[in-house]
Formats: structure tokens, sequence, C-alpha cells
């Protein structure tokens, strides 16, 4: 369905065109906390996506790469960085309270947000996505609309393919 590829470097953002090739989209994984990949991440990036996980902890620890991606968006001025609430279990307060904690950042959050779902862990391994276990399931969904939104917000409506890095 996809390539992947491993390359924990701090020079991605000097190597992502030659990486990206043909590819109309680029998904780039990066670690929170090693400073100098990370800033080599949203250095190559157009759009950053910091994912948070209902709890206290990961808010508190969003503000490490808040920083880091507010220090590339003086080097990128177009750079676009969203918060996505993941892991997040439906119905809880902890799910519904963290839009709130999340607030006190200077970084809009994602509308769409991905629910703690086994079909992760499963499609992982049997090596697949949800996109090919269950295509039609939850998770598939929440993936779906969570790309949908990013399109949206990098500026192409449809789901039309487009050269993106996020």
């Amino acid at each position: 369905m996809f390539t992947v590829i491993g390359k924990p470097k701090a020079t991605i953002h000097r190597d992502i065109e030659a990486l990206a090739g043909q590819y109309d989209d680029v998904v780039i994984d990066g670690p929170p906390r090693v400073y100098d990949v990370t800033r080599s991440v949203a250095a190559a990036c157009d759009i950053v996506v910091i994912p948070v996980q209902p709890s206290p902890y990961d808010v508190w620890a969003a503000k490490e790469i808040v920083d880091l991606v507010q220090e590339a968006m003086h080097f990128k001025e177009n750079l676009q960085t969203f918060f996505l609430i993941s892991r997040k279990v439906s119905n809880t307060a902890i799910g519904r309270d963290v839009k709130d904690a999340l607030a006190g950042y200077p970084i809009p959050l994602l509308e769409v947000s991905i629910g703690h779902r086994i079909a992760f862990a499963e499609s992982a391994g049997h090596g697949q996505t949800v996109l090919e276990t269950l295509p039609k399931g939850a998770a598939a969904k929440e993936i779906r609309g969570l790309a949908q939104s990013l399109r949206k917000r990098y500026g192409k409506e449809s789901v039309v393919r487009h050269k993106t890095r996020a």
C-alpha cells in the first residue's frame, strides 16, 4: 500500500526531496523528544501534527514539541501545525477535557480524533493498516477522516492526491 523507510537522522529536511521521489504524499513519523531529529522533521514538513493522548502528562509534555515547532516556524513561515487527539477513549471525562487543556496552547486542534482501538494493534500485527484489514471499520473511518481533514486544511477540499509532506 505504501513504502516505509527508516531514517532517524537530523538531515531529513535536506534529504526529503530525494526520498519523496514520485510520491504524492509523504508522512514522517518523528520522535517526540530527540531534538535534532524532531527539528529536522519539522523543517521538512508543510504540516506538523502533534498527537496528544487524553492525559494530563501528555498535555504537559506537548509544551516541548510546541516550543520546538514554534522555533521551526521562525524559519518556515507557512508551516501549519495542529494537535490531534489520539488514543481517545469514548465517553470519558478525560477524553472530553483534553480539548480544554490544549486550548491553552497557540496551536489549533483538528476536529477529528483517533480512538483507542484494538484494530490498530491487530492490523499492525499482520503487517497491514486498518485500511487493509478492516476498511469499513471505525478505525479506518477515523484515518480517512484525518487524511481528509489535513487535505482540507492544506487547501485541497477533495481527496484528490497532491504533493504534501506531513
